[in-house]
């Protein structure tokens, strides 16, 4: 390996360390960036909410935020979520996102110096401290360290690859095409930035061939206008499925960029020969000081304009009529799929959201038995499919959210949230294929219940009314005395089923028409009423397993069961 053993001169063997050298740039970078957003998450977004009323706080912080995240594209993300919620107006959220185009160019900055030799220290240190504890901020703190780390590492790599591949004749062809059409030279620049979504990664990239002389100062400023570009489409394409509020931020930004990288573009020889002078001399400073440069000129000419820029925005994305679809979740934010403790709060916000439609197909199974036709049974069926689509989307976004590092105490809670939300896709079943099953067919043969049987099902049905609401909030507190009085529940649930089989079976023996002929309705809505109710209280399990307070068993040890009473005329064990 150059510059730390030879490294090797085969065609093959030389672009593959190239190409894994890069992959290990872009991991390092995600790794300080997932170690960030994990150690000072919610310290981040908490700082952009404060700054947002104001012109010069919202840009000052938008920098601040994108210079520990080492991502614009980042920042963009979570200023578009904002924006989404209208947390922020547009105005101040474009003024952020030009902060944080000059704040991400620091950590390029920083690099641009002769620290590589760092790596090994740092790759130690994260390492250590990654094994030393399982505390969330210091593992955070560790993956940082790991990151930059292992990004000085790959960093030294490719200067050594590039070195060695001046001279291959290939590679020379390739710069010189590129030389020779600067316009060709940023359109791949931005596709590739675009592809492995890092601005900072491609500038590094650049800097490393620069360092090597591989490319000339003329070219290296096209990449660095590429990189650019391809880092603000980034984020608004990864914003693609979002509202429009959140889409216009990144937007925005875009064609902020865009204007700038078309109006530098036919001034890249004379400003070359201004950057060069800028970089003293050292080509790898050239592009972070032009990577720095283009930033700080674009904020200065658009900072006064982000008013008109963005009325012009709000006019090219128009809000569109109210999505009134109730299947549609509205507390899943996709952009906090990566900050474990509040993707889990929106994940639970959303399960109460499914619980509410679970909550309103069972206060209407009394409607839908006493019904003379199927109207009432069709609109909780609609339900169902409601509460169908709310499941699906959580579970996928729970499945996102489990990549992110959990603590153990995080990844209990994203179980329990999984574990309600499948409780209640189940309850739901039960009324769409079962209860309104046997409510059409009750409706078809125009049968009644009798006034007794109306009065039990009365009985059972209110039983779990009130043991929803009550599991709802066993869920939302995960307070364990109302999840003991929960499953407390279940001996009232067995008792009033035990008193309408036994009430009915009287009936039938009595001989009233009404019983006989609706006896296997009846007796099926009084066990799917139970088993609704099973549903709800296992809710309670997983509160009380996490507070010790179940027993491995629920049988009794042997040496506590009562005596087997002896049998008249059975001998006696001895």
């Amino acid at each position: 390996m150059a510059g730390g053993g030879g490294m090797a001169s085969g065609p093959t063997e030389l672009a593959m360390t190239l190409v894994g050298s890069v992959a290990l740039l872009l991991w390092g970078v995600r790794q300080v960036r997932v170690g960030v957003t994990g150690a000072f998450g919610t310290e981040l977004r908490r700082l952009l909410a404060a700054a947002s009323r104001r012109r010069w706080r919202a840009f000052l912080m938008g920098g601040f935020v994108s210079g520990l995240l080492q991502s614009a594209t980042a920042t963009a993300l979570l200023v578009g979520a904002f924006a989404g919620q209208k947390l922020v107006a547009l105005p101040l959220a474009l003024t952020m996102m030009l902060g944080a185009d000059v704040g991400s160019t620091l950590a390029a900055q920083l690099l641009a110096f002769d620290v590589k030799a760092l790596w090994a220290v740092l790759v130690a240190t994260g390492v250590g401290l990654a094994m030393a504890t399982d505390a969330g901020r210091t593992r955070g703190l560790a993956r940082i360290a790991f990151g930059i780390g292992v990004m000085l590492l790959s960093l030294r790599e490719i200067s050594a690859a590039a070195t060695v591949l001046q001279h291959s004749e290939l590679f020379r062809g390739a710069l010189e095409a590129l030389a020779s059409a600067p316009t060709l030279a940023v359109v791949v620049m931005a596709l590739a930035t675009w592809a492995v979504h890092s601005s900072l990664a491609m500038i590094l990239f650049t800097m490393s061939l620069a360092h090597s002389g591989a490319v000339p100062p003329t070219l290296a400023l096209a990449l660095v206008l590429g990189a650019n570009l391809g880092g603000a489409a980034a984020p608004f394409l990864a914003l693609s499925g979002s509202p429009a509020a959140a889409r216009r931020v990144p937007l925005g930004n875009l064609l902020m960029r865009g204007l700038a990288v078309a109006a530098v573009l036919p001034w890249l020889g004379p400003l070359s020969t201004l950057t060069e002078w800028l970089g003293g001399g050292d080509p790898a400073r050239l592009v972070a000081n032009a990577h720095t440069l283009f930033n700080v000129v674009v904020a200065g000419v658009f900072l006064p304009l982000c008013g008109p820029v963005a009325s012009l925005i709000e006019r090219i994305l128009p809000e569109p009529p109210a999505d009134n679809d109730p299947g549609v979740a509205r507390h899943l934010d996709p952009n906090l799929v990566m900050s474990p403790p509040e993707a889990l709060a929106c994940a639970m916000r959303e399960a109460l959201e499914l619980g509410n439609h679970v909550s309103a197909m069972v206060r209407r199974i009394p409607e839908a038995m006493t019904a003379s036709d199927v109207r009432v049974v069709r609109e909780i069926e609609k339900l169902d499919d409601i509460a169908d689509r709310l499941f699906e989307s959580l579970k996928l976004y729970l499945v996102k959210a489990s990549r992110a590092e959990m603590t153990e105490e995080e990844g209990r809670r994203a179980m329990e949230i999984v574990s309600f939300a499948t409780h209640l896709e189940h309850i739901g079943d039960i009324i769409d294929k079962n209860l309104m099953e046997l409510a059409a067919k009750r409706a078809r043969k125009g049968l009644a219940f009798s006034q007794e049987g109306r009065d039990e099902l009365l009985s059972l049905h209110a039983i779990v009314m009130a043991n929803m609401a009550l599991a709802m909030n066993v869920f939302a507190t995960r307070d364990v005395d109302m999840a003991r009085r929960l499953v407390a529940e279940k001996s009232a649930i067995r008792v009033a089923e035990r008193h309408a089989t036994k009430s009915h079976y009287a009936r039938l023996r009595a001989g009233r028409l009404e019983s006989m002929e609706t006896s296997a309705i009846h007796l099926d809505v009084v066990r799917d009423l139970k088993r609704i109710h099973g549903h709800l209280a296992s809710t309670a399990y997983p509160i009380l397993e996490a507070a010790g307070e179940l027993s491995d068993s629920r049988l009794k040890a042997q040496d506590e069961k009562p005596p087997v009473p002896a049998v008249s005329g059975a001998r006696a064990p001895a």
